[in-house]
Parts: structure tokens; C-alpha cells; sequence
């Protein structure tokens, strides 16, 4: 899904109601912004009480949610065969909330 955003005085953006949908992101959802090369990434995220976990915790973390050489593209894959062959009309179940897809530690 792509779409054209504007970017408000303030620096605002509003995510389509599709795309947030798509994405189980409800209110009050926390997402974090990454700038990858001329991009901008925006992932689901989980807020992690930094001062109770250390920084080997977040760091095991951070590399468990890495993926390994060819998992992204395996996937992805998968994905897009569940999509074909998903049946023309059929009801869609929304995406459960609360997606864990990254940590973020203060700097």
C-alpha cells in the first residue's frame, strides 16, 4: 500500500485509516520513526521500561528481532501467497493490537 502525505507546519502526518487498520494501529499506538537512507520507516513499536532492563536485555532484544539471511525475503514470500490465494469477499479479520516490531532505547 502507498500513499501521498502531507506533512503539516508542524510536522505532522495523518496515516490513512486503511493503512492503520492494515497495521493494528489503534490510538494511542506507539510507532518508531527510522531514517534509512532517503527514507523514512515508521514500525510499530513497544514502549520498554528501560530503568527495570539492562542494556544486555535490550541488546539480546534488538538481536532477536533482527532477521537472519533470507527470512525477510522467505516471508515475505509467504505473504504474498496467503494474499493470491485469499478468497474474493471473504471477511477480514482485523490484525490483533499490541504488534511487538522493534524496541527503542534512549540515546
Amino acid at each position: 500500500m502507498k500513499e501521498n502525505l502531507l506533512v503539516s507546519g508542524k510536522g505532522q502526518i495523518t496515516l490513512p485509516a486503511a493503512m492503520r487498520r492494515a497495521l493494528g494501529l489503534g490510538a494511542d499506538t506507539i510507532v518508531t520513526a527510522e531514517q534509512q537512507g532517503g527514507r523514512i520507516v515508521l514500525m510499530p513499536a513497544i514502549v520498554v521500561e528501560t530503568e527495570i532492563f539492562g542494556e544486555a536485555d535490550i541488546a539480546f532484544w534488538e538481536d532477536a528481532d533482527r532477521f537472519g539471511r533470507g527470512e525477510r525475503e522467505a516471508l515475505e514470500a509467504r505473504l504474498a501467497q496467503a494474499r493470491r490465494f485469499k478468497r474474493p469477499g471473504a471477511a477480514r479479520k482485523r490484525p490483533a493490537r499490541g504488534w511487538i516490531g522493534c524496541f527503542s532505547t534512549p540515546t
